[in-house]
């Protein structure tokens, strides 16, 4: 449905998806390479994870705190983007799993520390693959947000007041 908000609305609903944007590109696309080449280890995976856990927090916080309707929309489409990411860390940590428990039952300490590390490379893929395919469904919710629409799905879940009165379709 198209809604006609003010300028300053739509750069307010705007900052949602470019904030989740900016968590995948620091946060997936460089941290994380920059932890695995620097050898920090596996505890160093975690601080992209909990960096990107803080900002998800954020979006979902400001998801139900927004006093106009249109911007608080834009942040709960922004949230359930990051819904679909948190599936790719569920994917990541099952795949971490699988990979522990199969080292775990190696003798060798040198074919554990290869198995180990090529599990760990593999489990980054479903976060991986999942931050880029939310940045691409982002690009297009930006597109949304000039045009001052909101997704038929976030209206049935999320209705506007009564104030709010969309635009008639042309």
């Amino acid at each position: 449905m198209i809604f006609s908000p003010t300028d300053t609305q739509k750069m307010r609903a705007r900052w949602s998806h470019d904030l989740f944007v900016l968590n995948i590109l620091f946060f997936h696309l460089l941290l994380t390479p920059a932890t695995i080449v620097m050898g920090v280890g596996l505890k160093g995976l975690l601080l992209p994870l909990s960096l990107s856990a803080a900002v998800i927090a954020f979006i979902y916080y400001r998801s139900r705190k927004d006093p106009s309707w249109f911007v608080e929309a834009h942040w709960r489409l922004s949230f359930n983007r990051c819904k679909l990411l948190m599936l790719g860390y569920l994917g990541s940590l099952i795949v971490f799993g699988i990979g522990w428990l199969i080292t775990l039952g190696m003798e060798q300490e040198s074919m554990r520390d290869i198995m180990f590390t090529v599990f760990t490379r593999i489990a980054i893929m479903p976060t991986l693959i999942m931050a880029m395919v939310t940045v691409v469904m982002e690009a297009s919710a930006t597109s949304l947000v000039s045009r001052g629409e909101v997704p038929d799905k976030i209206v049935k879940v999320f209705p506007p007041p009564a104030d709010v009165i969309p635009v008639p379709a042309e």
